[in-house]
């Protein structure tokens, strides 16, 4: 560049009559009998100008730009992205700002979905906690590597996956895990062993949201194994620590990975009492305060990398882990379902991507999109190579959003736990009980999923339940169940669902009941 520059400068230069070139031409001519051809100064004065092969000699000589400043500019373009990954817990497809909420104000996360693209038509990979989680870490179906239940059975993320913070890692970045975990309480999988330098959360699937005085191992606040004793309120704590991570890999000039997994608003509906005050009143009181707190502290993280000037270069994800739970009184505003079923309820999450430097802003993308999508857009985005021994079911979502590419990232995607199963083929939808029988829905004219269209449309509900069962073949058994009382339940809620009725209970407690009646 520096070359160049002087070629055209100097052109410039010889258009006009320049005082100092019969000087620069004598000094050349005195300097050329040092080298060892005089004749070939000569030809280059000729051929390129006087004060062209002047600043050549200059730069040949160590009097370019100051070595600091070619450094800087160097590592200014070899800078690597941050990237984040925030995840929440149990939100209802429509409980944002950006996402229609009239009602439950989040105007720093709406800021974020703004600043970037929202999806309307984004996935997650299971219904329920624990194998959502595992599908989006290692950016694979998880029933590739048998988890496929919620908990973890014992045994959790299997020895052989390759997780994202794994890549992360052996690329250099700093790597953090902060919040619900979820994927395993053996010592193997603690998350200081899946590829994350420092974890500060807890391994359960849920806690209180304020301090416990005897906390089970699970269960406590832990930085790396050691117990925190912690003050406050746990949502504003994940928050903070969030803040000191980031601050800490700015300060070491090292970019990094960041997988902070609020476990808002997942039960119990536990929120500060000035944020109830401050919703006193309100038909989700709970819900909108909890909410309310979250928010908060996204925007206290994005404040804190804009700071540091960070936030151009910080690619971030949002989301929840899958739909709205049927206990925390979240809405799936026309979508049918909720988590823990195969309805559009139970599996399509807001889901919102950010990256100043790169994402135009106010986007809408109506593609088809998977949260197995976050592992390959991620690698994508800095640029690192995945083991080639690693399946990735994932699309990298950046040439969608950047206008290299349109249309839908995923032609299908599937969904299985246990007894119950679905497939998505462009605008139709399919689910499926074991034992009992299927339904067809097209979603471009149904989103509600009301119309069972499997007897009138033959030929598409053949070609789902082909496509299901070669994807099911691909995949591993289950290497554990939920138990005999929630599988009751689930097959419960889905028969009821597929008749279009209200069902009679919705958890182990309502089977029992129900029971005994």
């Amino acid at each position: 560049m520096i070359f160049s520059q002087s070629i055209e400068e100097s052109a410039k230069i010889r258009q006009k009559p320049y005082i100092a070139e019969p000087f620069i031409k004598r000094w050349l001519e005195m300097e050329a009998s040092s080298i060892t051809s005089k004749s070939l100064v000569m030809k280059l004065i000729k051929s390129i100008g006087v004060c062209s092969l002047f600043f050549l000699l200059l730069l040949s000589c160590g009097y370019g730009p100051p070595k600091e400043q070619t450094n800087a500019a160097a590592k200014k373009q070899q800078v690597r992205p941050n990237v984040i990954v925030i995840l929440i817990d149990d939100a209802g497809y429509v409980d944002f700002g950006f996402m229609g909420s009239k009602n439950l104000p989040t105007p720093e996360i709406d800021k974020l979905a703004k600043s970037g693209a929202i999806f309307t038509d984004a996935h997650v990979s299971a219904t329920v906690c624990a194998p959502s989680r595992a599908g989006l870490m290692a950016g694979q179906y998880q029933q590739r590597t048998g988890f496929e239940a919620n908990g973890t059975g014992g045994m959790g993320l299997s020895d052989d996956a390759i997780t994202l913070a794994d890549v992360f890692k052996t690329n250099s970045y700093n790597t953090y895990a902060l919040g619900k975990w979820h994927l395993g309480d053996d010592p193997s999988d603690h998350p200081n062993q899946r590829g994350f330098d420092e974890f500060y959360g807890f391994l359960a699937g849920s806690r209180s949201y304020f301090p416990l005085k005897k906390p089970s191992v699970n269960r406590m606040l832990q930085h790396n194994g050691e117990q925190v004793i912690f003050e406050g309120y746990m949502t504003d704590v994940l928050g903070d620590q969030a803040v000191k991570f980031a601050t800490e890999s700015v300060q070491e000039e090292q970019p990094f990975f960041m997988y902070l997994a609020f476990n808002a608003v997942h039960t119990p509906m536990e929120a500060k009492t000035e944020d109830l005050q401050r919703f006193e009143g309100h038909p989700r009181q709970e819900l909108a305060a909890m909410t309310w707190s979250l928010d908060e502290n996204v925007g206290k993280l994005r404040q804190a990398l804009a700071g540091m000037g960070e936030l151009d270069n910080t690619l971030i994800f949002f989301l929840s882990d899958n739909g709205g739970a049927g206990n925390n009184t979240s809405s799936g505003g026309p979508l049918k379902g909720w988590k823990g079923n195969k309805f559009e309820g139970g599996h399509r999450v807001p889901f919102t991507i950010s990256w100043p430097g790169l994402i135009p802003e106010n986007q809408v993308f109506d593609g088809l999109t998977s949260s197995l999508d976050i592992f390959t857009t991620a690698t994508a985005a800095a640029d690192l190579s995945i083991p080639k021994e690693h399946i990735v079911d994932g699309v990298n979502l950046l040439p969608f959003l950047t206008g290299e590419k349109s249309g839908d990232p995923h032609a299908a995607l599937f969904w299985r736990k246990l007894e119950e199963g679905a497939a998505r083929v462009g605008d139709y939808k399919w689910i499926t009980v074991e034992a009992y029988g299927s339904v067809l829905y097209n979603l471009a004219e149904d989103i509600g999923e009301h119309n069972d269209l499997s007897s009138n449309n033959t030929s598409e509900n053949e070609q789902l339940s082909r496509q299901y069962k070669d994807w099911e073949d691909k995949m591993k058994p289950p290497r554990w169940e939920e138990g005999e009382s929630w599988m009751k339940v689930t097959r419960h809620i889905h028969e009821s669902l597929m008749e279009n009725k209200t069902p009679a209970y919705t958890d182990p407690g309502g089977l029992k009941r129900a029971t005994l009646r």
